[in-house]
């Protein structure tokens, strides 16, 4: 089940990492390597969003909206984050890392990781690399459609078995969390 506040606190935490500013396309790109990271570390989502290829690479689609500003007027991402000139966004100010306490130590593992390796290359150099390496994303043509779990166990080298015992666990958890928000 996607859950606003804690991509918010994910979108905070790689923002306060980078000097609490950063182009919308890179904090994308970002944001949707550190839930591929997920997925390969633990199987699942940190943020229960949705994944889709569009025509820059692969993207969260429901954060995607949010960063659009398609959510509720109060938000929770409009409490802590914020849009810029030149299609930035920022951090607000006084936005310390206390804050965020949606993310568990190693959920930040997972984003530190993907700042160390990723953080120095520029929104287009990620969106080329995203289109390179992330093979589950498929060029829409202009359009977009979602990508599958299955499809990212796969591009991440998990064999059928496995594929199919991560399907089913995401599935259960699904069910699960659907349950608990009924």
């Amino acid at each position: 089940m996607f859950s606003e506040e804690k991509v918010t606190h994910m979108a905070a935490y790689l923002l306060l990492k980078n000097d609490r500013r950063m182009p919308c396309i890179k904090l994308l790109k970002l944001l949707y390597l550190a839930e591929r990271q997920a997925f390969d570390k633990w199987g699942s989502s940190m943020s229960g969003d949705r994944f889709v290829s569009m025509p820059h690479g692969p993207v969260m689609s429901q954060t995607y909206d949010l960063m659009k500003g398609f959510g509720h007027k109060q938000s929770t991402w409009q409490s802590l984050i914020q849009d810029e000139a030149d299609y930035d966004v920022s951090l607000k100010p006084d936005t310390e890392i206390e804050e965020l306490d949606e993310l568990s130590r190693s959920e930040m593992r997972i984003l530190d990781s993907i700042i160390e390796t990723y953080g120095h290359m520029g929104p287009f150099q990620l969106v080329d690399f995203t289109h390179d390496s992330c093979d589950e994303w498929q060029d829409p043509q202009g359009s977009s459609f979602p990508i599958k779990p299955e499809a990212i166990f796969r591009a991440l080298g998990k064999n059928d078995l496995e594929v199919k015992k991560l399907v089913d666990k995401n599935r259960e958890e699904q069910a699960l969390d659907s349950i608990r928000h009924y």
